[in-house]
């Protein structure tokens, strides 16, 4: 996701460039090193800056997580919420499609999934980062909704559908991060998983 920032600039460097500097470097932490090695000593001399700056513009790690979680529901959330290319697929196979894109942001982001849902980092989840959490979840929910107002997919509450959809490819991505997919290509198993969902939520024939 993120990419190992510069330096930062010595002098009168502005401090909106101190606080991306700090958060591009415990990105950078994150993902290199884990989420055990982010603390306000590590993240601070990761970019050029003293540990006062992380309390001063973030009031310490907790804060500065909660940056963290939200660059990284806002990256899920586009990654769930891209269309194909194509403007004539059939919404349910842009639900699919979006299937497929949680779980590519799942294996390639294994850092920042863990962060995002089996709380690597304790942390006191605030009303910015839930409102980021919800708009990521808003992308599935529109794309089950738009499936239901064309046909493709059975009417229904398609906020309940949206979770049953997450709380299934959520646990087939959470399986194979831990190595736990006993198949022989995960990748296969996972696209037949959205293929029965789909069958399942499919509108009935007329």
């Amino acid at each position: 996701m993120g990419t190992t920032p510069g330096p930062v600039a010595r002098g009168r460097t502005p401090s909106r460039d101190i606080e991306q500097a700090l958060v591009d470097a415990a990105e950078t932490v994150l993902v290199r090193d884990g989420a055990a090695a982010v603390t306000v000593r590590t993240v601070a001399a990761e970019a050029g800056v003293a540990t006062m700056g992380v309390y001063s513009r973030f009031g310490g790690k907790d804060g500065l997580v909660q940056e963290l979680l939200v660059r990284g529901f806002d990256a899920l959330r586009a990654a769930v919420a891209a269309s194909p290319a194509s403007a004539e697929i059939d919404p349910a196979q842009r639900l699919r499609a979006s299937g497929v894109r949680y779980r590519e942001f799942g294996l390639a982001n294994p850092a920042y999934y863990a962060l995002l849902f089996e709380g690597a980092i304790p942390h006191e989840r605030s009303a910015t980062t839930a409102e980021h959490a919800a708009a990521a979840f808003g992308a599935l929910v529109d794309h089950v909704r738009n499936g239901m107002a064309t046909g493709s997919l059975a009417e229904g509450d398609a906020f309940d559908v949206a979770q049953q959809i997450w709380s299934t490819v959520h646990g087939a991505v959470a399986l194979e991060l831990k190595g736990l997919v006993l198949t022989e290509n995960p990748q296969e198993t996972y696209f037949r998983l959205l293929d029965l969902l789909l069958r399942g939520l499919a509108a009935p024939p007329e």
